[in-house]
């Protein structure tokens, strides 16, 4: 499987949408990673941030603006994000947004068209849903434990766009029984294949690779390392960029490792980036970043910074900083 993980993805045209709707002292970063790779923590100031809060560090700043608002966080809680490609049958591609509330025991996702715009949602079976993403035809979303086992539904893709029209509020089964991973933490997408992998809050984890086959059945190929703290991962030709934050007052980390490397170090990189940062997806060459501090569910004890829109990046420049 090594060509068809090494091909280059398919990249949406910029022109679908506008950045408007969706939306540069090396030291280690505050209360983060205590290993051996440190994070670029240069100060940022209120001139280069744009969201509320301290300034995350100048890195971010200058990489990230603020996209479109976040749905949901009056009741609900951001976790993943993925791109539904051609939702309607036009060509337009949508974002979807995994989110939770009641501890776990509501769950919904979301579609969010690429001018910002809020379609609607679907209910599903209650569940963290730290992480979604799409392949084959296929909507996967992380479930619920199964004793020591992560777990992963799916959904045909078909169906979740009806459910989206529909935006009756009526549960969407899921098809089939769940599958049991070692995690599902959080989920992303490249090439056709899914990569699922498990948060650990004090030393590294691990991500799998999975083929999906056309009934979108999993077969596991191969498991990377991946950041302690990792909630979000988004592959590209050349990169694994990870997401990883931990508490309401810490500041978060954005990780460029070598794609594919088995082992994080020693091509990774990081900047710190705003606090609770979640999910991450690719859309048309940039990188889409989610955040859960903006919903009403953290408003107390207040989160470092407050987020309630994506932030968006040009994905060429993510790599280009000094290490810490």
């Amino acid at each position: 499987m090594r060509s068809v993980l090494h091909r280059t993805t398919t990249v949406l045209t910029c022109a679908a949408f506008s950045l408007g709707a969706l939306v540069v002292a090396p030291a280690t970063a505050v209360g983060q990673e205590a290993e051996a790779i440190t994070c670029n923590h240069q100060p940022g100031s209120d001139a280069t941030k744009f969201y509320r809060g301290k300034s995350a560090g100048l890195v971010y700043d200058t990489k990230f603006r603020a996209g479109a608002p976040i749905p949901g966080l009056g009741a609900y809680v951001p976790q993943g994000i993925a791109v539904l490609e051609n939702w309607d049958g036009s060509g337009r591609p949508i974002f979807l947004i995994s989110e939770y509330a009641n501890g776990g025991k509501s769950a919904r996702i979301y579609g969010l068209d690429t001018a910002g715009r809020e379609i609607g949602y679907v209910q599903i079976a209650g569940s963290h849903v730290g992480g979604i993403a799409v392949a084959r035809g296929w909507v996967f979303v992380s479930g619920r434990a199964d004793g020591k086992m992560h777990t992963i539904r799916k959904y045909k893709a078909s169906d979740l766009v009806a459910a989206l029209k529909r935006n009756d509020g009526k549960l969407l089964p899921q098809n089939g029984k769940a599958r049991s991973v070692d995690g599902s933490s959080f989920l992303t997408s490249y090439d056709g294949m899914l990569f699922a992998g498990t948060f650990d809050e004090k030393k590294k984890s691990s991500m799998q690779s999975y083929y999906v086959a056309a009934d979108g059945n999993l077969t596991m190929i191969e498991s990377y390392e991946v950041p302690r703290k990792t909630q979000g991962v988004m592959i590209t030709r050349d990169h694994f960029i990870f997401s990883t934050s931990y508490e309401r007052k810490k500041l978060s980390n954005i990780y460029v490792v070598d794609a594919f490397a088995k082992k994080i170090e020693p091509s990774a990189k990081c900047f710190s980036a705003p606090s609770m940062s979640e999910g991450m997806t690719t859309f048309g060459g940039y990188a889409v970043l989610l955040y859960e501090s903006g919903a009403e569910a953290y408003a107390k004890p207040k989160p470092r910074n407050v987020i309630k829109h994506l932030h968006v990046a040009n994905i060429a420049t993510l790599p280009d900083f000094q290490a810490g």
